[in-house]
């Protein structure tokens, strides 16, 4: 064989077996990230002072935690659509807001009810920059599976949608507000979500206090 001939064979196969700068040669694990992140949520349901928490101080402590592995901003950016793009950049940061308050009573009010049951890492699934965690929350002889969508930024894999027994809580909330966009403006659908959010802390304080009582 040429001399040149070896000399390009070897350089080819030098190249195949170098990893490319920027491309990691191992995808991190989006399971094992997901649970040190879920136990400290359970941890905070679990406390007894939830439960008596009338006001939901502790609810803004679950959404602090939360935002370590949510992203908050994707997910408003998908339950609006094409929308998001109609919106100045201070109008996407207000709607996050809005939207993450939302969230911190509106769902926060069904995990709340799961505290103390046992979570089970099914299995998961990894495309590209995508992942999907699936897990059950076992209590006793029901379970209720739970799947967490994920998207890598970064080094970290942080969720955009989460599947309750098969539900989007993105779809749920894209195909609310774009009937609501259908008939009104985006000024109207800010404040049918104020109003929510309000019923909503009205509803659990009463929900507590008659407990109590």
């Amino acid at each position: 064989m040429h001399l040149k001939t070896i000399y390009v064979t070897l350089l080819l196969m030098a190249l195949m077996i170098t990893p490319l700068p920027g491309l990691s040669a191992s995808v991190p694990d989006p399971t094992e990230q997901l649970k040190p992140f879920l136990t400290k949520i359970t941890d905070i349901l679990s406390n007894e002072e939830f439960k008596k928490d009338t006001v939901c101080t502790l609810c803004q402590r679950v959404i602090d935690v939360s935002r370590e592995r949510f992203d908050f901003n994707e997910m408003s950016k998908r339950v609006l659509g094409k929308a998001w793009r109609d919106l100045s950049s201070q109008q996407q940061a207000e709607f996050v807001a809005l939207f993450t308050d939302l969230l911190q009573y509106a769902y926060i009010g069904k995990i709340e009810d799961y505290a103390g049951q046992t979570i089970e890492y099914k299995q998961q699934r990894i495309k590209g920059k995508r992942a999907e965690v699936k897990t059950e929350l076992i209590d006793k002889d029901i379970s209720i599976p739970v799947s967490y969508i994920m998207l890598l930024n970064g080094d970290q894999w942080m969720i955009y949608d989460v599947v309750v027994e098969g539900v989007s809580l993105v779809r749920n909330y894209m195909e609310q507000f774009r009937e609501i966009l259908r008939k009104d403006t985006y000024a109207g659908l800010v404040k049918q979500i104020q109003d929510k959010i309000k019923e909503l802390e009205d509803e659990r304080a009463q929900k507590l206090v008659d407990s109590q009582g």
